[in-house]
């Protein structure tokens, strides 16, 4: 026969370490990732940045860089076209840095300005390619991931930046830019 006064208490029980739980997050004992902010000097795309002009990447300021991240990986994307998400720009194994600069060579091993690793975009091409719709008002969010490693992913395409990073994201931010052609 189960006994009432045990289930009671099983039940004070759990509702107490729930308790003591909630209290240590708010408390920050637990500690929780705070979210990285991403910074762009625009909201709608210069022409520079675009195929109607230089083409090259802009600079992305990052804040709140957590101190166990060792990598950065940027997904430049366009979410307004047909097939949901067209890839502009992948890049990965960036060290830790506040700033990412302008005009990062459309290299796959990336060493001047910055040491990093960049993948083949959706025009085919390697590095960034900017904005470049056929017509209408398109949204470009620039994904930065704060990593626990540097992935061991020489090259590849979202879908392979994207297995590589599962598991070792442990800080994200992103910022929205706009483009009309």
């Amino acid at each position: 026969m189960i006994n009432a006064d045990c289930i009671n208490m099983n039940s004070n029980i759990k509702w107490f370490a729930l308790a003591i739980l909630i209290l240590l997050i708010f408390s920050g004992c637990i500690k929780k990732e705070k979210g990285l902010d991403v910074i762009i000097k625009f909201k709608e795309f210069p022409e520079k940045y675009t195929c109607m002009g230089e083409n090259i990447s802009p600079e992305i300021r990052i804040e709140g860089i957590n101190e166990s991240v060792k990598s950065i990986a940027i997904i430049l994307d366009d979410t307004d076209t047909p097939s949901g998400k067209f890839t502009h720009w992948l890049i990965w194994n960036i060290e830790p840095t506040e700033i990412i600069p302008e005009g990062i060579p459309k290299e796959r091993k990336v060493k001047e300005l910055i040491n990093a690793i960049q993948g083949e975009n959706d025009f085919g091409k390697i590095g960034y390619d900017g904005p470049c719709p056929p017509a209408g008002l398109h949204h470009y969010h620039f994904r930065v991931y704060g990593l626990d490693t540097m992935l061991d992913l020489k090259s590849g395409n979202r879908k392979a930046l994207e297995n590589a990073m599962e598991g070792h994201i442990i800080q994200y931010g992103e910022v929205t830019a706009t483009y009309k052609r």
